[in-house]
């Protein structure tokens, strides 16, 4: 997707003249760095957003640097000396590092360059908040959708699934084996088990973190949640076999790569976000695909899915807090945001920006567009215990893909590791 230049908004050209650090304060330029996790197409996209900034003002020069090392990135912020003013990650870390005090406040930063957070998902919002401060801002959201292909479906006889029970009776019409007993082609493949799985649960009527957004705490035992893990068990792990299914998977090509086994028709159908618009056209052109929503186990739960958020914080150690606001309220404006996730794909995290044309204009994308704005649409804590949390279920969900623990063994493990988790 080409980016165009973006026009600077003119609240922010107004706000330059206020920013300090250093240099500003000397009358002179102040020179930020933007570490970023983005790479390649992705990370080229980031540098001609930085030099349209660079370019339409005189007060701030911001340096990119591509560096996808979240460890690296953890390690700077926690440091005396940073190496970098703003950078970029995901909405279930803010808690936790907010916690820690690695990042800085942004309530007041955000005030004084007039930027109005009633104007991003509200989802979303919910995860860059940690005790009533706000420390993160998103610069996209994502969403989850039941994605098929046209072809396998037609050829099975199977319409897009909607309910849970449909989807249950879909898999196995969709599955094939030789005459050996290998598999060949998967019902319901998983590019992400921990996506597929919370994003279930959510299906199910579960919560992950409670029902209580402002005092989030770890439920993995759920009766939703165990309904999910039970769903993967019941219809995937024991009907065709963890061993079979693991050597079917070890044939797969790289995510997203020509070789992607949802591409190469391998995998009928997958629990995947927005990106793959985009991906799809470039990577596997003439795959027949389709989007409907993620089935769900009643009526009243239709519409649900989850929402992850793309975000961007300024860390705590920065020198120069007011040009990286100045440069972050830059990123989020509309023009930016919008130039931004055309580029990659992503869902705009500003709701306004819903109905942009130029989103009509990819194919598909309108499913996950829906989404977004349901009232159904859920995500997980940004909690200060969200990286363990996240960690132990992933282990947990993997012993029951691996039918090596039952559903109620899993979720008792996690809720007895999360009693020692950081409160904050």
């Amino acid at each position: 997707m080409k980016i165009v230049k973006v026009g600077m908004p003119l609240v922010l050209v107004a706000a330059l003249a206020a920013c300090s650090g250093n240099a500003a304060e000397s009358g002179g330029k102040t020179t930020i760095t933007f570490s970023y996790l983005w790479s390649g197409p992705e990370g080229e996209a980031i540098e001609k957003l930085i030099a349209a900034f660079n370019a339409g003002q005189n007060k701030i020069t911001v340096k990119g640097v591509s560096s996808p090392d979240a460890q690296k990135q953890l390690a700077s912020m926690s440091s005396a000396n940073g190496t970098f003013d703003i950078s970029d990650n995901f909405g279930n870390t803010v808690g936790s590092w907010a916690a820690k005090g690695v990042l800085a406040p942004l309530d007041d930063l955000l005030k004084g360059q007039g930027v109005d957070t009633g104007a991003f998902a509200p989802a979303a919002m919910d995860q860059m908040r940690y005790k009533g401060q706000t420390y993160a801002l998103p610069i996209a959201v994502h969403t989850f959708q039941l994605v098929y292909n046209k072809k396998l479906l037609a050829a099975a006889g199977v319409e897009p699934p909607t309910t849970m029970d449909e989807l249950a009776a879909a898999i196995p019409k969709l599955t094939k084996t030789d005459g050996k007993g290998a598999i060949t082609q998967l019902g319901l493949g998983n590019p992400s088990l921990s996506t597929s799985i919370t994003t279930l649960g959510y299906a199910y009527g579960g919560a992950w973190d409670g029902t209580e957004p402002a005092n989030p705490a770890p439920t993995p035992g759920d009766p939703g949640n165990l309904a999910a893990l039970k769903f993967w068990q019941d219809n995937i792990t024991k009907k065709y076999g963890a061993d079979k299914i693991s050597a079917f998977k070890a044939g797969w090509g790289q995510y997203m790569s020509a070789q992607d086994p949802f591409y190469t028709g391998k995998v009928a159908m997958v629990i995947d976000g927005e990106w793959q618009a985009v991906s799809i056209p470039k990577n596997a052109p003439g795959l027949e695909w389709g989007v409907s929503p993620i089935p769900v186990a009643r009526p009243d739960l239709d519409g649900t899915t989850q929402l992850t958020a793309s975000t961007l914080f300024i860390p705590a150690n920065s020198k120069h807090r007011q040009a990286a606001a100045a440069f972050l309220t830059y990123m989020v404006s509309e023009s930016a945001a919008r130039e931004l996730s055309l580029a990659l794909g992503n869902l705009p995290a500003r709701t306004g920006l819903a109905g942009d044309p130029a989103y009509a204009k990819i194919a598909n994308f309108d499913a996950w567009l829906a989404a977004m704005k349901s009232p159904k649409v859920r995500s997980l804590s940004s909690a200060p215990y969200a990286a363990e949390y996240a960690t132990d279920l992933e282990s947990a969900f993997d012993s029951v893909a691996r039918d090596t623990a039952t559903p109620e063994e899993a979720m008792a493990k996690v809720a007895g590791r999360a009693s020692g988790y950081a409160k904050g």
